[in-house]
């Protein structure tokens, strides 16, 4: 599930430019394919994650990857950019049922000691996306076509909803009881958005997508008019940078266990301000690019699996499915102002300020975790602590 669902977005930057020549759409409005995504992922995972609470997250993620894979098979009939700009918000309605039920499935199942070696395993599978989906459905783009990317990865979604269904159970742990309304969904996100604890997640998890948004968007296209790469090449850089992230990932959610959240994620928030500024005046040739996006691989895993985990230990079990949504729809939207934002430096000023820009937010990001965010030390939920 993680490899169709995070592999059919990350695909969209490297094919970028395949998909203006194929659609006639202008630089400045690229960017926009990824806001309609992340806008109505932000609308939906507000809705599903009270819903998740109630129901169980088992019953989601199998809704949530039918709907993905019919919305992915259906972006074959796109033929305009208006087309395609409605088939990414129906895949990103999906994917709003997924993003927060994925974790929150996490935080059900395993145990706060074990979450962060858990994390990085299920984490693993976006890696193994840029291992192996991002760079065949990048030449399956530059042979046959943009669509033929989405059909692959709406195949890989269809083949999820049967491994889900046959392997993975609902974990036994306390419901939501309260009878489900939409004046009860909004009461239970006004009484989250009462913690400064809760808050502050929610801002981190802005931060840390709007700077993707800004930095990796573009890459490519910059790449393709700096360096004159070639698709192929464009594909074995996310090859690189998966292989960097699938090393490190799962070591980086086990030393969390150990040694604490917070040290990673700060560490790597700083790791990758650097290279992020760094990347316009040190890629010279498609070798350095390799060696920065790796480094900038492994900053992400050193990051979101003891984030994830974290983030999970905020609130009580019949709580953690609308927590989860509601930071996961704020980092939506956070990667849908950054995407739209950086069309317009992009074109504007140039990759240097998408890069510079980025790199001032996850340096906020480093400090609202580190003067924000403690580090659970007892059972009881922070949120909970925070409010007694």
């Amino acid at each position: 599930m993680m490899f169709s669902a995070s592999s059919q977005v990350i695909i969209i930057a490297p094919i970028l430019p395949r998909i203006g020549e194929s659609l006639g759409i202008p630089e400045a409005l690229q960017g926009w394919l990824i806001t309609s995504y992340a806008v109505m992922l932000s609308i939906f995972a507000l809705i599903t994650g009270p819903i998740s609470d109630k129901i169980g997250r088992r019953r989601i993620l199998l809704a949530g990857c039918g709907a993905m894979a019919v919305a992915l098979l259906l972006h074959s009939l796109a033929d305009s950019f208006l087309s395609l700009l409605s088939m990414r918000a129906v895949a990103g309605a999906a994917g709003g049922m997924l993003s927060g039920a994925a974790v929150a499935y996490v935080g059900d199942y395993f145990p706060y000691e074990r979450r962060g070696w858990a994390n990085g395993w299920v984490m693993s599978g976006i890696a193994f996306g840029q291992i192996v989906g991002i760079p065949i459905g990048t030449v399956l783009a530059d042979q046959f076509g943009f669509r033929a990317a989405f059909l692959m990865f709406g195949g890989t979604m269809a083949m999820a909803v049967l491994l889900i269904w046959h392997f993975v159970p609902q974990p036994d742990v306390q419901r939501d009881r309260q009878r489900l309304t939409i004046g009860s969904a909004l009461r239970n996100y006004g009484d989250l958005l009462k913690s400064r604890v809760i808050v502050s997640a929610a801002a981190v998890y802005f931060l840390m997508f709007f700077s993707i948004g800004l930095y990796v968007i573009y890459l490519p296209t910059w790449l393709e008019k700096t360096l004159h790469v070639s698709g192929t090449q464009i594909a074995s850089l996310f090859f690189v940078g998966g292989l960097a992230n699938v090393i490190s990932g799962p070591l980086a959610g086990r030393i969390s266990d150990t040694l604490g959240r917070k040290p990673l994620i700060v560490t790597s928030c700083i790791g990758l301000g650097i290279v992020m500024v760094a990347t316009p005046y040190l890629i010279t040739s498609i070798w350095t690019a390799y060696l920065l996006f790796a480094l900038a691989m492994v900053m992400v895993a050193m990051r979101i699996s003891p984030l994830q985990s974290l983030m999970t230990a905020l609130v009580p079990d019949h709580r953690r499915g609308i927590l989860m949504s509601l930071v996961v729809a704020i980092g939506q939207t956070g990667i849908g102002l950054g995407s739209a934002f950086a069309g317009i430096a992009y074109t504007q000023y140039g990759y240097a300020s998408n890069t510079l820009v980025g790199a001032v937010a996850i340096l906020l990001m480093a400090v609202l975790v580190q003067q924000a965010l403690p580090e659970p030390k007892q059972k009881q939920p922070i949120a909970e602590a925070t409010a007694l």
